[in-house]
């Protein structure tokens, strides 16, 4: 079959790879329809790794994707041959001490697609675990499945926080998990959430949702629109998606006593933190690695229509066109929110 493969840095091509053939009793074989481009394969692409996870050898690249079941393990009672599908990444160990716990993001084994040493599933093919295999409606679009994926981080971070009908939220960042951030916590119940960003072309997409209002830092004073909004009272929840020093070391500025910070965004190195600052609003913080248990109701919320991922589809391309799809991740065009790859 075949599959984009990443041979080492800034060098990927599509080439052949064995199909895989016998699935587990617990397993389905899927024909891949759809895969997102997610920044964690820019960067595998351009720097060959990403913290302690180095790519060493050739990787599949793509984590984010939808097809159609074609096998169906003995065991498997849920899904059948022809059924339309997305599929959760990660892999985790049924008797690991976070699995049984609950929390199985948070299991240190866990095999996720695209992180090395593990193939990613921009391929044909895929065998998957069918625990982790979720059937979409007909009316939902291979392209809208694939981005269930980012949207479960979103919904990670808003069911974390949660939230209470009627508050205000803000974000950090208005790159796609923000975005996804913004969008979960209004399907969470936040009236209004406050978007902000140094990115005009970024904050215009995201402007376009009813309940979303979307700031420049550097042409707008964020503390006086939070503060007409909120009645000066500040936000009840913030998301902080951009990973950024200053932001992270000013989180308490604009939160409400008693509110809650959800840390989202990764710092490429440690930050300070002024901790008086969330002492004296007693805020309480939270944090979120992946998510766990998310897919089903993330599907429910795009089925409905409850959430609208169609406008964040920026490009879509032809498996074949693979490799002109990453020169357009990689140029980073600041108007993009969602690349993704059809295989048929």
């Amino acid at each position: 079959m075949k599959a984009l493969v990443l041979e080492k840095v800034n060098e990927l091509v599509i080439k052949d790879v064995a199909e895989p053939i016998a699935i587990g009793a617990n397993d389905v074989k899927i024909r891949i329809q759809a895969v997102g481009i997610c920044g964690s394969d820019v960067h595998y692409l351009t720097h060959g790794k990403i913290g302690h996870f180095v790519v060493e050898k050739p990787m599949t690249l793509g984590h984010e994707a939808s097809g159609i079941v074609t096998a169906v393990g003995a065991n498997v009672k849920h899904l059948r041959e022809g059924d339309r599908v997305c599929m959760e990444p990660g892999i985790p160990q049924p008797q690991s001490r976070e699995t049984m716990a609950g929390f199985y993001n948070l299991d240190p084994d866990v095999q996720f697609w695209a992180t090395p040493p593990y193939d990613g599933c921009c391929s044909d093919y895929v065998v998957h675990p069918a625990a982790f295999t979720f059937k979409i409606p007909e009316h939902m679009t291979f392209a809208e499945a694939a981005m269930v994926e980012p949207l479960a981080i979103g919904m990670q971070a808003a069911t974390k926080a949660q939230i209470k009908a009627g508050d205000i939220g803000l974000v950090y960042g208005a790159g796609t998990i923000g975005v996804m951030c913004a969008l979960s916590a209004l399907a969470s119940g936040c009236a209004e959430v406050i978007v902000v960003d140094v990115v005009n072309e970024k904050l215009k997409t995201v402007s376009s949702y009813d309940g979303i209002t979307t700031v420049n830092s550097l042409e707008q004073n964020v503390a006086d629109i939070v503060g007409k909004i909120t009645g000066g009272q500040g936000v009840n929840v913030i998301f902080e998606c951009c990973g950024i020093e200053p932001v992270i070391t000013h989180i308490c500025d604009h939160v409400a006593p008693n509110g809650t910070v959800v840390l989202v965004g990764m710092p490429v190195e440690p930050v300070k933190f002024d901790i008086v600052a969330a002492q004296v609003k007693e805020v309480t913080f939270k944090t979120i690695f992946r998510y766990a248990n998310m897919y089903p109701k993330t599907i429910n919320l795009i089925s409905s229509g409850k959430i609208n991922v169609r406008p964040l589809i920026s490009k879509t391309y032809k498996f074949e066109d693979s490799l002109e799809a990453y020169r357009r991740a990689v140029e980073a065009n600041p108007s993009d929110v969602k690349i993704i790859i059809e295989m048929e």
